[in-house]
C-alpha cells in the first residue's frame, strides 16, 4: 500500500533526499502500522515522539491504511 508521509524538524535528515515539511511516499505491505514506517525508514525511535495521521493524533501501534497521509514530529523544546 502506498502512504504519504512528512517529517518535520531534524526528523527529515535520516531519510535521503527528503526535505522537512515537504511529502514524498513510500510503499508498505498491507497491515503495516507507525512502526513499521518508523522502522522503515529507520528514524532513531528516541527522537520520534508525535504522529499524526490524517490530522489526528495516533500511537505507534496504529494500523496504517492505503492513501493516508502521516505526519512525524521529534520532540521540539522552545521557551
Amino acid at each position: 500500500m502506498r502512504i504519504r508521509v512528512k517529517l518535520f524538524a531534524t526528523l527529515g535528515r535520516y531519510v535521503a533526499n527528503v526535505t522537512s515539511g515537504v511529502p514524498f511516499e513510500i510503499d508498505l505491505p498491507e497491515g503495516a502500522t507507525l512502526d513499521h514506517l518508523v522502522n522503515r525508514l529507520k528514524l532513531p525511535r528516541e527522537e520520534v515522539k508525535v504522529f499524526f495521521v490524517k490530522g489526528r493524533a495516533r500511537s505507534i501501534d496504529w494500523p496504517l491504511e492505503p492513501g493516508d497521509d502521516v505526519g512525524i514530529f521529534p520532540l521540539v523544546g522552545g521557551g
